[in-house]
């Protein structure tokens, strides 16, 4: 099992396939994307000795994420290698939803549990401002048709005062039929987006205590769940977590570690660089992997200093999918 020196256990591995995204969302890549380094991004077969390696060290779960996973061509062919791999019990994906209602009944097949949507803006005029493109109802279809087929659908909402901060009842009007778990998202400070955090920054904590107020009552969390504190109410088919990475002791729950889609360990979404580990996964190396990632991983943090204003490597969410 991969532990840290505080005693925390990493059952979650999130590995980001492409930093490639084709949306432009305000806070993350309000220019587009922009090819700025090495576009060698790891291949299947690294892939394949990268997953067995974390799972023979007590992974359960990879979520795969950008940029925007469904633009590689061979992501069906990923998720089956991460879902026949022994001791990987769920496979996710976070997707901007984009391909969705087209490609969902494909990686089902493949073997994909769950599935990650962003969607800031339940009105089709925001959304398309927050993101640049008009896709809010090919996105709700891609949902519906995913639900159908079984999968568990969550969906993540970044909290911005200037954008969404008024939508919180409409989120929660339609949860109260849509069995899917919304989570909303404090927008974190990178080193692309000071002035846009300063000015739409907006805490989660009042959510929170609204939400208790109004009869929600706290879910205990999996082992190998996200960050979000998660709630339920019993007149309402879905739920809400509250993902507050600005909340005392948010880091002493992590339970994840990150892949670059480059090949290098990232020990915190805001560490200081990337640990390149990829020279084994090119000589297909499991065991000097795993023993290179217990080794690293005696360097994590206890925190990830946000409430400092400590940003790390982090330009922006899209390098390593949040």
């Amino acid at each position: 099992m991969l532990e840290d020196k505080f005693g925390r256990r990493f059952h979650y591995l999130r590995l980001s396939i492409t930093d490639v995204c084709n949306f432009s969302c305000t806070y993350c890549l309000p220019d587009g994307y922009a090819c700025d380094s090495d576009r060698d991004f790891l291949s299947l077969p690294e892939i394949t000795t990268l997953v067995n390696s974390f799972a023979k060290l007590g992974t359960s779960k990879i979520r795969l994420t950008g940029g925007e996973p469904s633009l590689r061509k061979d992501l069906p062919q990923i998720i089956e290698q991460c879902a026949k791999t022994p001791g990987i019990d769920h496979v996710a994906m976070t997707s901007n939803g984009y391909k969705l209602d087209k490609c969902v009944d494909e990686w089902v097949a493949a073997g994909l549990d769950s599935i990650n949507i962003s969607i800031d803006s339940l009105d089709p005029r925001m959304f398309a401002s927050i993101t640049g493109h008009d896709k809010l109802e090919s996105i709700l279809g891609g949902i519906d048709k995913a639900l159908t087929l079984g999968l568990k659908v969550k969906v993540n909402a970044v909290l911005m005062r200037q954008y969404n901060e008024a939508e919180f009842g409409g989120f929660l009007k339609w949860i109260k039929h849509m069995p899917i778990s919304l989570r909303l998202i404090e927008l974190m400070q990178t080193g692309d987006n000071v002035s846009f955090f300063n000015e739409n920054h907006v805490s989660g904590e009042p959510l929170k205590q609204q939400l208790l107020q109004q009869g929600w009552g706290q879910i205990i969390r999996d082992k190998a769940a996200g960050p979000a504190q998660e709630f339920y109410h019993p007149e309402y088919a879905g739920n809400i977590g509250l993902i507050m990475p600005y909340s005392k002791d948010f880091c002493s729950t992590c339970n994840r570690l990150r892949i670059a889609a480059t090949g290098k360990l990232h020990l915190c979404l805001f560490a200081d660089q990337g640990l390149d580990i990829r020279p084994f996964l090119q000589n297909n190396d499991e065991m000097g992997l795993q023993r290179e990632l217990v080794n690293l991983l005696g360097n994590k943090e206890a925190t990830h200093w946000l409430q400092d204003g400590y940003t790390g490597a982090t330009k922006h969410l899209a390098m390593l999918g949040g």
